[in-house]
């Protein structure tokens, strides 16, 4: 409750979160101004509604709880828009919200989702929220480091139920991969402990072995998918699945030292991943819910708004040749303008699941919103960087 009562006291004392302006039009070929102030306009949108789920189709549990990775990635999104020239609404917005949370990560000590809004904890400790944001993260890697989980990567649902899965300890499932390891990276290079990075590699490095594709260059969501086939015998690749790997990658490049062996090989696996997800565009600029499948899928906005961030990024960062791939994110920036509905929000996000599934075009979630922040950014610093006639 403490959350709900500070972002309702902080949002009606900014009278320009309660009625937002009509989304800008589409923005492929606007400059980084538009960008930003477009994905304002949405984070304004989301977070007038964060204490109302009335927005979101499938509503879980973990909708409502702010410190669960729905709206963790929301936020984590935030903190990029603020690192790109937000107004400073944005940056108030996050630390209100850490705040609000007693800078705690979830309740699940291993669980790499409980993990997700940590990053936005780190981002405010090095913003003005100092030592006491830092301070919660650390006890929970340091308990993990303590009594590392001594179980396989193999993905065996018991009768109990999804939550009783014994590998969830561990990330054995590909969207961990941008949950948890951009935290024990920051949280690393945070404090000097190496710990925490040779942590969070051991264990990238072990889901990728384990569920990378080598002859598809994708990731399987887990084990369980890995014999699964659509009713035309293709393999079953999720999009939003390869979007938190891909995503994740550009964050995790990032804080790595430059040259060392892991970052040389995440960046290999990142280009390798680039190359394949171009192939896998459709005209339209949307990637499908399963990327093997393009023909009658409708727009999908989550896996298309983290393929466009790490696209983009990859351009700006110098890993993807600028004439080949500034196009491809350009346009599914392009198809992410597109999906802003007349109400402010964003449209054809697929809902929470673990595979592919069909998409309204009201569809909405606080992670898809993220995604497209992260988008908006990464976009923007194209524009910057190499500003077009």
């Amino acid at each position: 409750m403490m959350i709900r009562s500070l972002l309702l006291s902080w949002l009606v004392a900014t009278p320009a979160l309660a009625a937002p302006a009509p989304p800008p039009p589409p923005a492929a070929a606007a400059p980084a101004e538009t960008a930003i102030a477009t994905a304002v306009t949405l984070a304004r949108w989301q977070l007038a509604r964060l204490s109302d789920q009335g927005h979101v189709a499938r509503v879980t549990s973990e909708t409502r709880n702010p410190r669960s990775w729905e709206q963790a990635v929301f936020w984590i999104g935030m903190t990029a828009l603020a690192d790109a020239g937000a107004p400073p609404d944005i940056r108030q917005a996050i630390l209100a919200m850490g705040r609000a949370q007693g800078f705690t990560p979830g309740g699940r000590l291993y669980h790499a989702d409980d993990l997700a809004i940590t990053q936005a904890y780190l981002w405010a400790a090095r913003h003005g929220a100092g030592a006491a944001a830092l301070a919660p993260t650390r006890a929970r890697l340091d308990a993990i480091l303590a009594r590392p989980p001594r179980v396989g990567l193999a993905f065996y649902q018991p009768p109990q139920g999804y939550d009783a899965t014994e590998c969830l300890t561990r990330w054995c499932w590909c969207d961990a991969l941008f949950m948890a390891p951009p935290a024990f990276l920051a949280l690393s290079r945070e404090t000097g402990d190496p710990r925490y990075a040779a942590y969070a590699l051991r264990e990238f490095w072990a889901t990728t072995d384990f569920l990378y594709d080598p002859a598809e260059h994708l990731f399987y969501r887990d084990s369980r998918f890995f014999e699964r086939r659509d009713a035309n015998g293709r393999k079953l690749f999720w999009s939003r699945g390869n979007g938190w790997v891909f995503a994740g990658l550009a964050r995790i490049i990032t804080l790595l030292p430059a040259g060392s062996a892991d970052r040389r090989r995440m960046e290999g696996l990142f280009v390798e991943m680039a190359a394949r997800l171009k192939t896998l565009q459709k005209p339209d600029g949307y990637w499908a819910p399963s990327l093997l499948a393009p023909e009658g899928a409708p727009p999908e906005t989550s896996g298309t708004a983290f393929f466009t961030y790490g696209l983009a990024w990859g351009v700006h960062a110098g890993l993807l040749d600028a004439a080949d791939y500034a196009p491809v994110a350009r346009r599914g920036w392009a198809a992410l303008v597109r999906s802003l509905r007349p109400d402010g929000r964003l449209g054809w996000v697929q809902q929470v699941s673990d595979r592919p599934e069909q998409v309204a075009p009201d569809d909405t979630q606080y992670y898809g919103v993220g995604g497209f922040l992260l988008a908006a950014t990464a976009i923007a610093a194209l524009d910057r960087s190499a500003p077009r006639p």
